[in-house]
């Protein structure tokens, strides 16, 4: 008999989000994704300078802070046909490449990992195997027994007060959990190193964006950080030194904690290979110009669509090929809500029809989201860093080449692993 079910909210992404599934024989058989909270970006910018604009577009996230204000000044850059500084790409790749990297910290820790990690687990560890098995995968210094010993008497502490905080309603215990105890007890003190790593390299962006989330140096034509050796607020030779600093700390804590990991975790979960793995059409923006102002050509992140996960085929971008259909969602089009429309034509009209909170279920079969359904070709498509990598890998980017067949190797695995929940959190 089918049952109906609803998670709402999903609390380990940067937003509001409901699922809604339908389960027959214990197997998902349909399911729905709704956001539910009205942003209005497009609404907010009505009339305002496009100078500015950049400022309230990157509001939509302050954890994946830069990219919405990044594609803001752009399309205001290549609109008006405006060649920036070198310098000025310079700072921006910087600060992106920092973010870059801090996300994917942020996201395999504190908003994954602990899918695959077991915290109550953790307490049955002996701390002298634990580190015995850290010690086997890296030369991270913070791999002792007297280390793992703090951590474990840490989380029995956190534990025995009853208020687990971020912990707390997960699945401890579960039978779907597949790691030992010392990998487990590991995982979380990695989890808790990771929150102090991040504090410090995002001081990155304090140094070039005055701020984090959010920098505040981006603008239409450049960057207002000034490159002066002799100013204070500018960017001199210690902050250079200072930023050389962080940027080492970042690729050691990625090198020496995180890809070793996610390659510890993986091979206990080698059937996630065959799950998760999405509509298979990927498409990527590309960044991180390396010529020019902003060379598409020279993107080391080339731009690129994947349709039906066919890496021998690699199409090219083409930006005319995007609409955007409210049919499920709390919108109205002019000419008809069955239209899709390129987002320069796009329409922000609200409309929610949906039930009125609190509520049991939405109405699938009418509109029931406040995100827009983007199609490309008319077919859904996967972006984010897996599409990212794939386009990559596809294009046969040496470095991205060569960290991919790294991974797949190690794990033993095809390349069609790619095309999963294990190849997303591996890539």
């Amino acid at each position: 008999m089918a049952k109906r079910i609803a998670v709402d909210p999903i609390t380990r992404i940067e937003g509001h989000l409901r699922i809604e599934a339908t389960l027959e024989g214990g197997k998902i058989v349909d399911a729905w994704s709704s956001s539910t909270a009205f942003r209005g970006i497009e609404t907010i910018l009505k009339g305002r300078d496009p100078r500015d604009a950049h400022h309230f577009t990157q509001r939509f996230c302050g954890v994946c802070t830069t990219v919405h204000s990044m594609a803001s000044i752009r399309a205001v850059e290549d609109a008006l046909k405006i060649e920036i500084p070198t310098n000025a790409r310079l700072l921006r790749n910087l600060i992106m490449g920092i973010q870059n990297v801090q996300d994917h910290v942020i996201h395999f820790y504190h908003l994954h990992a602990l899918d695959w990690v077991d915290i109550t687990s953790a307490l049955k560890a002996d701390p002298k195997k634990t580190a015995q098995l850290a010690q086997s995968i890296s030369d991270w210094p913070n791999s002792s027994v007297k280390h793992f010993k703090a951590v474990k008497e840490r989380i029995a502490a956190f534990a025995g007060t009853g208020k687990l905080g971020p912990f707390q309603n997960a699945y401890w215990g579960h039978k779907a959990y597949k790691l030992p105890p010392e990998a487990n007890l590991m995982a979380v003190a990695h989890y808790l190193e990771a929150l102090e790593w991040q504090k410090e390299v995002i001081k990155i962006h304090a140094i070039l964006g005055s701020k984090n989330p959010h920098p505040q140096t981006f603008l239409v034509g450049g960057m207002s950080t000034p490159v002066d050796p002799n100013s204070q607020n500018g960017i001199n030779a210690d902050k250079i030194a200072f930023i050389a600093k962080m940027l080492k700390k970042a690729r050691d804590f990625v090198e020496k904690v995180y890809i070793p990991d996610v390659l510890a975790v993986a091979p206990f979960y080698l059937d996630w290979a065959g799950i998760g793995g999405g509509v298979g059409n990927y498409l990527s923006y590309g960044d991180f110009p390396e010529a020019g102002g902003n060379d598409v050509d020279s993107y080391f992140y080339p731009r690129g669509v994947i349709m039906g996960k066919d890496l021998a085929n690699l199409m090219a971008f083409d930006e005319k090929k995007i609409t955007e259909y409210v049919t499920n969602s709390w919108y109205n089009y002019s000419e008809g809500d069955d239209k899709g429309l390129h987002p320069y034509e796009g329409e922000t009209t609200h409309n929610y029809t949906g039930p009125k909170p609190p509520y049991e279920w939405l109405d699938t079969d009418q509109k029931y989201s406040w995100v827009k359904s983007p199609r490309y070709m008319d077919q859904p498509m996967e972006v984010g860093p897996l599409a990212r990598i794939l386009v990559a890998y596809a294009a046969g980017v040496p470095e991205v080449k060569d960290a991919v067949d790294f991974v797949l190797k190690t794990l033993n695995a095809p390349a069609t692993a790619l095309f999963s929940t294990l190849g997303r959190t591996a890539g």
